[in-house]
């Protein structure tokens, strides 16, 4: 390939391949060494390290939302809209998530039928729960749930936790439109709810599409992180 034919978004998402191949290790080398900690009694370095590994974490979601952005944008990405168990799902990523959660005692639990049954890509919505269980994580005192049910057509999950919610400036009834700007105080880019509404949105069904909805109440009474399939 000559080099004029290289797009800079496509070296970009070469060199997020990369650095998700060796955060990936790094990862893998803190748990070994916070199991280690843990196994000794330094408790102390043992809490210290479930910080960074969350930030790791949190790391790696992030760029493994920018290339899925990345491939949805080129249309290479291979969506996989089928059949899946949502209490399987919810599962599987609540079990990626529980060591983490642990390492901040934060009390993590579901709320979904066995029998509940929807057509969604798998892998897009583990990756908006994901996001969603990440910030969750940063603002809630000690408890976070989720919930899955069908009512009228739609299906709906929410990441509800305990913290002080979501401020008033970004509850919007499209969440994505509270990530339009980039704040340098705070670092937010919006990345994780752009990438949750897009997600949301590629779920059709007729002249329906899914939405993605941030409030604050649900049982905790903290902020709540909404998605709606149909």
């Amino acid at each position: 390939m000559a080099q004029d034919d290289i797009s800079f978004t496509d070296l970009i998402a070469s060199s997020i391949h990369d650095m998700k191949n060796s955060l990936n290790v790094q990862i893998s080398e803190l748990e070994k060494i916070s199991d280690q900690c843990k196994k000794v009694g330094d408790l102390q370095a043992y809490e210290d390290l479930g910080g960074v590994i969350y930030q790791a974490n949190r790391m790696n979601s992030n760029l493994i939302q920018l290339l899925s952005l990345y491939k949805l944008d080129k249309a290479i990405y291979p969506v996989d809209i089928a059949e899946c168990s949502i209490a399987e799902l919810i599962g599987d990523v609540l079990l990626q998530n529980r060591s983490v959660m642990d390492f901040k005692k934060i009390e993590l639990s579901m709320d979904c039928s066995d029998d509940c049954v929807w057509y969604v890509d798998r892998d897009l919505v583990a990756g908006v729960l994901l996001n969603a269980l990440n910030n969750a994580y940063q603002y809630t005192q000690d408890k976070i749930r989720v919930t899955a049910r069908i009512r009228d057509g739609w299906l709906e999950l929410r990441i509800e936790d305990n913290g002080k919610g979501y401020p008033p400036f970004m509850l919007r009834d499209e969440a994505a439109a509270a990530a339009k700007g980039v704040s340098f105080l705070t670092g937010s880019t919006g990345l994780g709810f752009y990438f949750s509404s897009q997600v949301a949105r590629m779920h059709k069904n007729g002249d329906r599409q899914g939405m993605l909805i941030i409030e604050n109440g649900g049982a905790y009474g903290g902020g709540c992180f909404v998605v709606r399939l149909p």
